[in-house]
């Protein structure tokens, strides 16, 4: 589960939630924020077989993330331009 990859939340009150991965502090858990409920600076700390890959890491925030100069927005924008939109 590589940083800046977008995940989904598959246990827990946040299910079916997407995020981004903005930390990997070990082998057994990642750090996800998404720039609305969870910011980047607390990010939440959630075991990775509770989440699911859903798309490869978004080039621009991955490059960004090791040095953790990544704002809330610019996770919001990613995620918002990620989910399905409703058809009127």
């Amino acid at each position: 589960m590589p940083l800046g990859a977008v995940v989904r939340s598959i246990a827990g009150r946040d299910g079916g939630r997407l995020f981004i991965v903005v930390g990997l502090p070990d082998d057994e858990f990642a750090l996800i924020a998404d720039g609305d409920l969870r910011k980047v600076e607390k990010p939440k700390r959630k075991k990775r077989k509770h989440l699911k890959v859903i798309y490869q890491p978004i080039a621009e925030l991955a490059q960004r993330l090791p040095g953790g100069k990544v704002e809330n927005f610019q996770i919001r924008n990613a995620l918002i331009s990620l989910e399905p939109r409703e058809e009127e």
